[in-house]
């Protein structure tokens, strides 16, 4: 079986366009040979990413958003783009009460560093974080159990 070295999802600007890429990712993170609990993380950090750019962000042309992932030498990079929106991607301290605004601080507390940049009318949030290849508890491709 071949291991992947990047992938590149061009995905519907929907909310079950989260879970599609997370399987997606989770497959090509075993296959690398990352399991638990590099694995888990990367996949949060990712489905974080998408809700934000579904939450805040406009689509790709054709209702669209991109996700894409490579593997580092010793880490993950995950990258989420979309058509933009009115206000910069910023880390934010909600209240004990507030419904939302925890995302990017789960991204920027599992990531090595994250970021954004705009180019060609494309927002792109990006984070990398730590991958070890470990064969001790490994995911259930697809399922998100872990099996040991």
């Amino acid at each position: 079986m071949e291991v992947f070295t990047s992938s590149e999802l061009v995905l519907p600007y929907t909310a079950s366009s989260v879970g599609e890429a997370r399987r997606r990712l989770i497959g090509d993170l075993a296959v690398a040979g990352i399991y638990e609990p590099g694995a888990s993380d990367v996949a949060l950090v990712l489905s974080e990413l998408i809700s934000n750019a579904l939450r805040h962000a406009t689509p790709l042309p054709g209702f669209t958003f991109r996700v894409c992932w490579r593997l580092l030498d010793d880490s993950v990079e995950v990258a989420v783009s979309d058509g933009g929106a009115e206000t910069v991607p910023t880390i934010h301290k909600p209240t004990g009460w507030a419904i939302g605004g925890r995302g990017l601080g789960i991204v920027d507390r599992l990531s090595l560093r994250w970021g954004v940049s705009d180019e060609d009318g494309m927002t792109t949030v990006w984070a990398q974080l730590p991958a070890r290849q470990d064969s001790s508890e490994r995911v259930v491709a697809g399922s998100g159990v872990s099996a040991g």
